[in-house]
């Protein structure tokens, strides 16, 4: 790897370890075996370094949401069935790659200061929506409408970030994949939602 990349890991290893705030021009440089001046050169600002490594981070959170999603493609399974295996998928994710979720919401709060991470997060959220609300619908991506990509894409979303939070502080009491779909069923129930 040239210095770039080796930046690039090291702020990404800085990241998961220590978080945003907590990491130094220091950390990474030492992290990645490349002088602190490279920094500067490579990417002008420590700022700017750990952005571009929460969006490289961004990218891996999209690829597992997208495998989780695919969940939903078996035909041997009820669609109950399936979206409580999409769930599933999503909180084994939560769990395992516990560090990559943990920036994924370092990224929310950082991007309040930085116009290009929320850029990046805003693109990313908006490609999220849309795929989550194609697959939950069973429509193509091209060809989901605005309407059902803010209804579904966005509740589903706001129920990830939800459930996200809740394992991230409280695995004990946060829900499982069939807690999410009986309470879903209650609510919808409950409340005379149902079609």
């Amino acid at each position: 790897m040239g210095n770039r990349e080796d930046l690039l890991a090291g702020a990404r290893r800085c990241l998961e370890e220590k978080g945003w705030g907590r990491t130094t021009v220091r950390d990474i440089a030492t992290a990645s075996g490349v002088s602190m001046a490279a920094i500067g050169y490579h990417f002008g600002s420590r700022e700017a370094l750990l952005n571009a490594a929460l969006i490289e981070a961004m990218g891996e959170w999209g690829e597992k949401v997208g495998a989780a999603l695919a969940a939903l493609d078996d035909p041997g399974r009820s669609p109950a069935e399936s979206f409580e295996a999409l769930w599933a998928q999503l909180i084994g994710s939560i769990n395992e790659h516990r560090t990559l979720w943990l920036a994924n919401l370092e990224a929310l709060v950082q991007a309040e200061h930085s116009p290009e991470l929320r850029e990046q997060l805003v693109a990313g959220q908006r490609e999220g929506r849309r795929g989550m609300a194609a697959q939950l619908t069973g429509v193509p991506e091209e060809e989901i409408g605005d309407g059902e990509v803010r209804a579904v894409g966005s509740v589903q979303l706001a129920l990830l970030f939800g459930v996200m939070a809740q394992w991230l502080n409280d695995p004990q009491a946060a829900p499982s994949a069939a807690d999410m779909i009986e309470g879903l069923r209650t609510v919808t129930t409950r409340f005379g939602l149902v079609r």
